[in-house]
């Protein structure tokens, strides 16, 4: 299937060549790092030498006609090849570019154009004539052959400068290779190498005496030469196994103009500086960062095991993408889709591919979490086949293989370095769009019209989101319509069915009874009260509301009661009357317009482009009362409405179908009967208890709504081993952080914690009793206590000690009760020694953020709690009180 959606990403243009700055700079932004001595002595060399490769170049330029003539006069026979040459370009005040070059002295040497000239007649020692070589008979040639052979040369000659000027010879790399098959077929590929060498020996003598010029000379002709003598290039192909991905191929001219980035492999041999270098490429691609200098943080035990080989690389990978520093920047703050999306770019360097494998992996984490989706990635044939046991992954973006269409504008979005502030995820979202049948949506968009009238709907100002990825919409496309009556009357399979009324199921017709009793002229005002209701029914058909008494056409209704025109007439001067133009014509823009004034007379939404295409080109000749007289004397208004009825709602869009069912308060036409909805009393509704005596095993359940172990993520820190140093220094650090929101180091506090941290190494005290100690501290009394009401001091307390926010009004008024009774030792003591505390950290376990495990009740004050940071926050997340409004 063709998918002609887009996938929302600009057009991307490879860049063909590379500079000494650019590669450089490229090379060490790549690795994070300043430019080295090398590279600063490559840029300085390059400067240094840019007069010199400037004017190279200019000389070139000056003597090109010279040089490709004379590249012809050596592989071209029977006819002079200088008069199929163009004429020499110069710049606009007619001299050059103003760099000179002492290209050889007029009077001691044969160098210059002089010496051009005269070496075009001459043999030249160019170089060896490779096989196969015949001169070229220009009479069998032809003239038109020619052209185009010497615009060849030239245009070898020409990137030939490109490259001297950027002092890096990849644009002849990249683009000389991809000549060969036009070469081969239109001339030969060894006359082409003897002209090259014959404009590579014009050239040198140009710059006889300046060694330095003939060296730089020599350098890029041969890196010319060597690339027409090489094998043309295959294009780089992407095999991959699967029976819904495609196997798909990249030019290998992108290949080679692709960014010059190094991969990293971690191998046995390497220096300790270079393992160095491996494990940050590692955290710069898993993190997209090297977390060693932007947090000074690091897995240290992880980069000694990789670095003394005893864990390999893909292992390494395997850790870091389930380390606690990893879930917390990339799979906590998202979604499971988003997590997913971000996982793919981390351990495979690309985006998921397929809607088939988005389910596949959304199972995975949905199933086993972080764990499982890392192990799957990192365990997948994919990863075997690109990356095996000892490469670090990297980002496989165009330029290193070929690109899905279908992914390739969220591909493009994930590489950037903003991806992880992209809440949303794109694949999933854009894959399920391709899938689903085509909906009423535009070329344009979706979903930004109340009236879905979204053929050619350009907003200047999106009241909505429209969609990024529209249905493909053709001019042979049609709506799909549903009818307003008998299912079998539509017309597409019965358009003789046109005229037959809707009957019950369907709208209300009014129909104008013009059958006069005998006797009776034509006036038919005996029947006001039907006539004015066929009147009324008009207007609102037409105008889609009772318009105001004096936008009233009084005229056409008159002629209607007096019969002197047809309902149908009526129509038509309502339609032409300026209140309807102003509403439904000037104001609006042509599309839209007919959109409009189509559903208003004939009853039903245009079929698709390319009935809107004839009624645009009716009003872009003729204007707005051409297109009402077209559609009103169109022969489908003659079948379905004739001369005497009110056109009504014949056919309408699924999405207005659905919108009108699904609107509050909606009911449907076909009920028959309208609903008597009772009213209850405000101060019955008041008096009336929501939960309705629910039982207390019920309202336990919905307490506890939202609660489950298995959820929990947070890392809990318990002291098992006192005597063991790294784990009690470990559970103390913990215990700081919790209490005091941040390290504590020694020079802080001085010897204020001394005491305690002795008595719980020496087994006096446990982890509890430490806990409640630090609560009882000077130091937290003065950071926590005295600067804070005490309804703020509460939460603080509660966020400590208990993991949580303050469960509700009561919680704080009993804390409350005790600050102001007992003091700060009493209240941190009360939740140290709760029940609810020994249930959930008991006597060895440091306090932790119990945010998972929370009943759903209580989840967005502790999410309020946790996110803000204390001394720049002094907002109260629980008030004890509703705040005064002012007036």
């Amino acid at each position: 299937m063709t998918i002609k959606a887009s996938g929302g990403s600009s057009l991307a243009r490879p860049q063909l060549y590379q500079t000494v700055p650019l590669s450089n700079i490229s090379q060490a932004e790549q690795q994070d790092r300043y430019l080295e001595t090398g590279e600063l002595t490559a840029l300085k060399t390059f400067y240094d030498s840019g007069l010199k490769r400037l004017a190279i170049a200019q000389a070139i330029k000056q003597s090109a006609q010279l040089i490709v003539s004379r590249a012809a006069n050596r592989i071209f026979a029977g006819g002079s090849p200088l008069a199929y040459l163009d004429q020499p370009e110069t710049d606009d005040d007619g001299s050059d570019l103003g760099v000179t070059l002492a290209v050889g002295d007029a009077s001691g040497t044969q160098g210059g154009i002089l010496g051009g000239v005269k070496s075009l007649f001459l043999g030249s020692g160019g170089g060896k004539i490779p096989a196969g070589f015949r001169p070229i008979s220009v009479s069998r040639y032809g003239p038109r052959n020619m052209t185009k052979s010497l615009r060849d040369m030239a245009w070898f000659l020409r990137y030939t400068t490109y490259a001297i000027v950027a002092g890096d010879p990849s644009i002849l790399v990249v683009n000389t290779r991809g000549l060969k098959e036009v070469i081969e077929k239109a001339c030969s590929i060894p006359a082409t190498l003897v002209a090259l060498q014959e404009m590579k020996a014009a050239s040198l003598d140009l710059f006889r005496g300046d060694r330095e010029a003939q060296e730089t000379v020599v350098q890029y002709f041969d890196v010319l030469i060597t690339e027409m003598q090489t094998q043309g290039p295959n294009d780089k192909l992407r095999q991959r196994p699967k029976i819904d991905a495609q196997g798909l191929q990249l030019p290998q001219s992108y290949f080679n103009a692709a960014e010059k980035r190094q991969k990293f492999v971690m191998k046995p041999g390497l220096s300790a500086l270079e393992k160095n270098s491996v494990v940050k490429a590692a955290y710069r691609q898993i993190f997209e960062r090297d977390i060693t200098r932007a947090y000074s943080q690091s897995i240290s035990y992880l980069e000694s095991q990789v670095k003394n080989n005893d864990i390999s690389m893909k292992e390494f990978v395997r850790r870091l993408a389930k380390s606690p520093l990893y879930r917390k920047q990339f799979f906590e703050p998202f979604i499971n889709s988003r997590a997913l999306e971000l996982a793919f770019r981390h351990i495979l360097g690309r985006g998921p591919s397929s809607r088939e494998e988005v389910q596949q992996y959304f199972a995975i984490v949905s199933n086993g979490g972080l764990p499982a989706l890392v192990d799957a990635l990192v365990d997948s044939q994919e990863y075997a086949d690109y990356f095996g046991e000892e490469t670090v992954p990297y980002i496989r973006g165009l330029g290193q293989e070929a690109q899905e269409c279908r992914n390739w504008g969220m591909q493009q979005d994930l590489f950037k370095y903003s991806a992880p502030f992209r809440k949303v995820p794109q694949f999933i979202t854009t894959f399920a769009s391709y899938n689903q049948p085509l909906p009423d949506q535009h070329v344009y968009g979706s979903g930004n019209d109340a009236l879905e009238i979204q053929f050619g709907a350009i907003f200047p100002k999106a009241t909505r989101n429209p969609s990024t990825s529209p249905a493909p919409f053709s001019k042979d496309t049609r709506r799909i319509l549903i009818h307003r009556g008998p299912g079998i009357n539509n017309q597409l399979s019965n358009p003789r069915a046109r005229a037959t009324q809707p009957g019950t199921l369907g709208a209300k017709v009014f129909r104008l009874n013009n059958e006069l009793p005998a006797g009776k002229t034509t006036n038919v005002s005996f029947s006001e009260s039907a006539t004015q209701k066929v009147i009324d029914a008009a207007y609102r058909q037409v105008f889609g509301r009772m318009v105001y008494a004096g936008q009233r056409q009084k005229v056409a209704e008159i002629k209607l009661e007096n019969g002197e025109i047809t309902l149908r007439e009526f129509i038509r001067a309502l339609a032409k009357s300026d209140v309807f133009r102003n509403t439904y014509w000037s104001s609006l823009y042509v599309t839209k317009a007919v959109e409009y004034i189509h559903r208003r007379l004939l009853g039903r939404p245009t079929y698709g482009r390319k009935e809107i295409n004839s009624y645009f080109d009716l009003c872009a000749k003729k204007g707005f009362y051409a297109l009402v007289d077209a559609i009103i004397d169109s022969k489908e208004y003659e079948e379905a409405f004739g001369e005497d009825t009110v056109p009504y709602e014949r056919y309408l869009t699924p999405g207005g179908y659905s919108l009108r069912q699904t609107r509050p308060g909606a009911i449907r036409e076909d009920v028959g009967a309208r609903v008597q909805v009772e009213k209850t009393e405000r101060f019955i509704e008041l008096g009336t208890s929501s939960t309705k005596n629910l039982p207390v095993t019920d309202v336990e359940a919905r307490l506890k709504q939202g609660v489950n172990v298995q959820r929990q993520q947070t890392k809990a820190f318990k002291l098992t081993d006192t005597f063991n140093k790294v784990e009690l220094k470990t559970a103390i650090a913990a215990a700081y952080r919790q209490v005091f929101e941040r390290d504590i180091e020694p020079y802080i506090v001085e010897a204020q914690f001394t005491a305690l941290e002795s008595k719980l190494g020496n087994r006096e005290i446990n982890m509890k009793e430490f806990i409640e100690g630090l609560g009882c501290s000077e130091l937290y009394q003065k950071e926590f206590y005295t600067p804070y009401p005490n309804t703020k001091v509460i939460e603080m307390g509660t966020k400590h000690f208990l993991g949580r926010a303050p469960l509700d009004q009561q919680e704080i008024r009993k804390y409350n009760q005790i600050l102001a009774a007992q003091g700060l030792k009493a209240f941190v003591s009360a939740m140290v020694n709760s029940m609810e505390y020994l249930d959930n950290f008991g006597e060895d376990t440091v306090p932790f953020r119990r945010f998972p495990t929370l009943p759903a009740a209580n989840f967005p004050n502790t999410e309020r709690l946790y996110n803000q940071l204390t001394k720049q926050n002094r907002d109260i997340v629980v008030p004890s009180f509703e705040p005064a409004v002012k007036r």
